[in-house]
């Protein structure tokens, strides 16, 4: 049959569709947009914290809302794959493991890169890439150079391990280049204050038990939280941690975390009140999270596993 011509002659209108194929239209046009609803729900679903995060207004934010047993938790929302970096492969540092979410659906996260301390290798630190990482964090536990490097050359090859993670990694793509964060124990959180006070720009900083000859850091303009133990007898909080933290600016945002019973090697295996304000201070400061805020602010008051905390409240950064 011969279809009829999409031409008509001037002054003319084609004459209306049949109401039943208006109709059939009507009803496709909702089964499409009704499709597209149902996508989006399911996507938001299958997305840790997308729907959230859109609600929130906050680009960085990343997973489901927190609760206290989720910042507690051994392992987080996100799923975590991890990949070696030789020390042969980069320059300034000694190479390491990249530990970060295997999903890309929730779009860049924020990095962080952990030194270890003096003698310590990266297996001192490591309990706290998969456990960062699962929480919407890229995490580079480090080799440094050598094992006696002193806190000021860490504090360079915690830079350098961001450099390389950011422009050179095969996870470059899955890292925001301007949220980034350092820790480390003893000698490496005396390098991460130094990384904090030449790199301005970090969003935050955590030293474990940290040490470092130089005990004033007015300089430092990134987010500190320091971890001191009651029982170090390598860093005693009275010589390092405590004056650490006094020297800080006081319009920083910072704390001071005491641990209850605990050592100078306390951080170099899985503790759960590290993680749970490690990944509080992080959430907060690199990924401007205020969801976590509550996990700070009041600020936490002595228990079993905190000897003592002492801060600024309410945050402002």
């Amino acid at each position: 049959m011969q279809q009829p011509s999409a031409h008509l002659p001037t002054g003319l209108s084609a004459p209306p569709p049949p109401a039943g194929r208006v109709r059939a239209r009507v009803r496709t046009v909702r089964g499409l947009w009704g499709a597209a609803v149902a996508s989006a729900g399911l996507i938001a679903a299958l997305v840790p914290g997308a729907s959230e995060a859109r609600a929130a207004g906050n680009p960085y934010q990343r997973g489901p809302a927190p609760t206290a047993a989720s910042v507690e938790a051994a392992t987080g929302p996100y799923a975590v794959s991890r990949t070696t970096v030789a020390s042969a492969a980069v320059k300034g540092f000694g190479g390491g493991t990249v530990y970060y979410p295997t999903r890309t659906a929730d779009g860049t996260f924020g990095a962080v890169a952990v030194s270890p301390g003096f003698t310590g290798t990266q297996s001192s630190v490591s309990w706290l890439g998969p456990r960062l990482a699962s929480q919407g964090f890229v995490v580079f536990t480090i080799d440094t150079i050598t094992t006696l490097d002193a806190p000021d050359s860490r504090g360079r090859q915690l830079l350098a391990a961001l450099d390389y993670l950011t422009r050179s990694s095969p996870v470059s793509g899955r890292i925001d280049p301007n949220r980034l964060g350092v820790m480390g124990h003893s000698m490496g959180g005396g390098g991460a204050l130094e990384a904090a006070k030449t790199r301005t720009s970090l969003k935050a900083a955590i030293p474990l038990t940290g040490w470092n000859a130089d005990k004033t850091w007015p300089e430092v303009r990134t987010p500190t939280l320091l971890v001191g133990a009651d029982g170090d007898i390598v860093a005693p909080v009275s010589s390092y941690s405590e004056p650490f933290y006094e020297s800080l600016p006081a319009t920083l945002d910072k704390a001071y975390l005491e641990l209850n019973n605990a050592t100078h090697s306390t951080p170099t295996t899985a503790n759960t009140t590290i993680a749970k304000y490690s990944v509080s201070w992080l959430k907060r400061f690199i990924d401007k999270d205020t969801r976590y805020e509550k996990f700070l602010c009041p600020l936490p008051r002595p228990s079993t596993t905190v000897e003592e905390y002492r801060g600024n409240c309410p945050h402002t950064s």
